[in-house]
């Protein structure tokens, strides 16, 4: 999971820092391709996979330690609602954390459910709550958004209000729920059996090419376009799209967009056939991560510095928006060519864990979360 969730972190720093897709070519344009929008989804699905840790892997844990299990939950959610809104005054809506809280908090009536359940929400919720989110969007005039933006203290102290982290956002929580479902449901699921690993494997290839494969067939070539190369970056977020992490532009020309962009699978799209697709290519690579260190002892050893980056994934994420500011890196925008910039902070961030993780078990930002859920203890 560690191998994973690094994977992840460096997936955005590819979007946030390496240069656009329209500046690349071959390789580099694969990588900057599965970057863009997969990299967030891992990271979501590997965030709902964590909350099975708290609240029980296998079993979930019921009576005081599920109440105290909860409790870390929600104020894990709060902090991480706090910590997004200080670094979206300043980063502008791209942060995920601010909506991590709110995945958090809306995940826990269900961390009690096993997996064929979650699977089950999590299918219901990718093929419903694309349409019904193009259905609210389509009805949300801006004088209406403005109405409630008015009324939203949120809003009121950085540019993502509860409109955009339940629906108009980067990673509106209303499709990005299928995300961290599928991936409590994957938390309570035993990845070291060989057989479940199998089933995982041919389950997340199989979502992957039928989503992919049908939106090409409905779509046509453009189906699968990344639509992180709409419109310019946002502050100082890299190259993200200015408008909804959903669908490609504000909430307010919604009115305006055909029922046949559903059909597309692009990242960042939020249609069904997105959700779909990249909850398989998620699964691919969590089960890659897993079966790879299992079974390959000389690997497990060379990555350990790459597994230290995942164990320390909020302050790695963190670090990498405070020292693009201090350092005034460019961003992954149109005058963003090279990928110097991006290999150099892979490497800090690889460094800085691999020293760390000798002497500290956890991150800063990881020991102060930690610490800040103490209290759950007094819950009785």
């Amino acid at each position: 999971m560690d191998l994973a969730r690094a994977l992840a972190v460096f997936g955005m720093y590819v979007v946030h820092i390496g240069p656009p897709l329209s500046a690349t070519t071959g390789v580099a344009s694969w990588i900057r391709y599965m970057s863009d929008g997969h990299s967030s989804v891992l990271f979501a699905t590997l965030a709902g996979f964590s909350l099975m840790l708290l609240a029980g892997r296998r079993e979930p844990k019921t009576g005081l330690a599920g109440r105290q299990a909860r409790a870390r939950i929600a104020i894990r959610a709060v902090i991480l609602l706090a910590l997004g809104t200080v670094m979206a005054m300043e980063y502008g809506g791209v942060i995920i954390l601010g909506f991590y809280g709110v995945y958090f908090l809306l995940a826990l009536p269900l961390v009690r459910l096993s997996a064929r359940t979650l699977a089950i929400i999590a299918a219901a919720f990718a093929l419903v709550t694309p349409q019904l989110a193009f259905v609210l969007t389509s009805l949300l005039t801006p004088s209406v958004q403005q109405s409630i933006n008015t009324y939203d203290p949120l809003r009121h102290l950085s540019e993502v209000g509860v409109l955009d982290l339940l629906l108009t956002g980067f990673y509106p929580a209303l499709t990005w729920m299928s995300f961290v479902i599928a991936g409590m449901a994957l938390g309570r699921l035993d990845l070291s059996c060989g057989t479940i690993q199998k089933r995982l494997a041919a389950l997340g290839a199989t979502l992957t090419a039928a989503a992919y494969g049908m939106s090409l067939l409905l779509a046509g070539k453009g189906a699968l376009r990344s639509l992180a190369e709409d419109g310019p970056s946002s502050g100082g977020s890299g190259s993200m799209p200015t408008g909804s992490g959903s669908m490609p532009t504000d909430a307010g020309s919604f009115p305006d967009m055909p029922a046949s962009f559903l059909l597309k699978a692009g990242p960042h799209s939020g249609t069904t056939f997105d959700i779909i697709g990249s909850v398989g290519i998620a699964i691919l690579v969590i089960v890659g991560a897993t079966v790879a260190m299992d079974r390959l002892p000389r690997l497990r050893r060379l990555a350990k510095p790459v597994i230290a980056v995942g164990t320390m994934s909020l302050t790695a994420y963190v670090g990498h928006f405070l020292a693009q500011s201090a350092l005034s890196t460019p961003a992954g925008t149109g005058t963003q060519q090279s990928w110097l910039p991006l290999i150099m902070y892979v490497l800090g961030a690889i460094l800085f864990a691999a020293i760390w993780s000798r002497f500290f078990r956890r991150g800063p930002l990881e020991y102060l979360l930690n610490a800040a859920t103490k209290p759950a203890k007094h819950i009785r």
